[in-house]
């Protein structure tokens, strides 16, 4: 199942950084380049970073977020993720 095209961030569903993003480690998280629309984003905390490089190794989102930070701290994940959905710097896989 691709959610690649949806409009909307289902945090239940299967995601992947986009083959088009390119990260790379800084002191405050990482920079994320995307090569075809050209954005840089800043993952502004390493939790946010091993998220994003995580979760293609979970069957959801939010099995991601669990693995990485306390229950307490998840809806702000989820937010964060789904501003990187906006920034098409996430894909359904």
């Amino acid at each position: 199942m691709t959610l690649s095209t949806t409009d909307v961030f289902d945090a239940s569903a299967s995601w992947q950084l986009s083959e088009q993003v390119s990260l790379r480690d800084e002191a405050f998280g990482a920079l994320a380049y995307h090569h075809g629309n050209r954005r840089l984003v800043f993952l502004k905390s390493p939790e946010l970073v091993a998220i994003v490089r995580g979760l293609s190794q979970f069957s959801s989102a939010h099995e991601a977020i669990d693995a990485f930070v306390e229950p307490s701290r998840h809806e702000r994940y989820v937010a964060a993720l789904s501003s990187l959905f906006a920034s098409e710097l996430l894909s359904g896989r």
